[in-house]
């Protein structure tokens, strides 16, 4: 038996509830007429664990959520949908605006980008105080038919709260840096998982954004900040001891850099593929 709509929580069942707490994203309006969907989600204590600075990657798992959610919306009947590509872009200034108000929440607003076809394309405004502070775009393909039924999971093990730091709720581990490289272990959580029990899409591309932004900001004074991400997802990325984000700059120049990052499943090939791009 496929996994049906009402099953799913009428959600998009690629970000299950156990993200949706995990990151403590909330739905503010869900028009299922029009396909629009407007949620919200705390940025306080959102910090790299390599660098410290303060990190836009869990803005990934915000947009992965109300994007995905419109791209499902439109699917056909008996279809699945899966992200097959994702792209952030942060304005100048949105560090700084989160970091004047870190108690105000980031919201989310998507809506469809053009009409259904071979993809669908959903395009997302992120704002925080009234302010525009950046988007991003989430194409979907569809699947015929539907995993079976969805992985059990019991209460979360993590307590959290706006203090809570971002690679606890990821479930990541820093590893040594060895020159210019940076690696960060994804330790098995059920909770960051989609409902087939793959690691969820945003929270890969968060871990691509935060291995890219330390690669980017290797052995400088003054920091890089993301302006941009833009993700590919290759094949399902899964969880375990040998399942790692790993990142390398391109170039550093004096005002902007570029870092390649992927995310190397446990079979040693690369599930998701990133190219990260920060400016000072």
């Amino acid at each position: 038996m496929t996994l049906s709509t009402q099953q799913a929580g009428g959600l998009d069942p690629e970000t299950p509830i156990s993200v949706l707490r995990r990151f403590g994203i909330t739905t503010l309006e869900q028009n299922m007429d029009d396909f629009v969907v407007v949620a919200q989600m705390p940025h306080a204590a959102m910090r790299n664990p390599f660098t410290g600075h303060p990190s836009v990657a869990a803005l990934a798992v915000l947009i992965d959520d109300v994007g995905g959610r419109v791209n499902y919306y439109r699917r056909g009947l008996g279809e699945w949908t899966v992200s097959s590509e994702l792209n952030m872009e942060m304005s100048p200034g949105a560090v700084e605006s989160l970091l004047n108000a870190p108690d105000e929440p980031v919201v989310a607003s998507a809506r469809p980008l053009g009409p259904a076809g071979a993809t669908w394309l959903s395009v997302c405004t992120l704002s925080h105080r009234g302010r525009v502070i950046g988007g991003g775009t989430v194409r979907t393909v569809a699947l015929t038919g539907g995993p079976e039924e969805p992985q059990r999971r019991g209460e979360d093990p993590l307590t959290r709260t706006n203090e809570t730091p971002l690679a606890d709720l990821m479930a990541v581990e820093p590893l040594p840096a060895d020159g210019g490289a940076y690696r960060l272990r994804q330790h098995p959580d059920p909770m960051i998982n989609n409902l087939i029990g793959i690691v969820h899409g945003g929270v890969s591309s968060a871990g691509l954004e935060l291995v890219g932004a330390a690669a980017l900001n290797h052995e400088q004074q003054t920091p890089l900040r993301t302006a941009s991400i833009r993700v590919n997802f290759l094949r399902p990325f899964t969880s375990g001891a040998q399942s790692v984000y790993e990142a390398t700059a391109l170039r550093i120049g004096r005002t902007s850099a570029v870092a390649d990052a992927a995310a190397i499943g446990p079979d040693g090939r690369p599930a998701v593929i990133a190219r990260v791009t920060g400016y000072r």
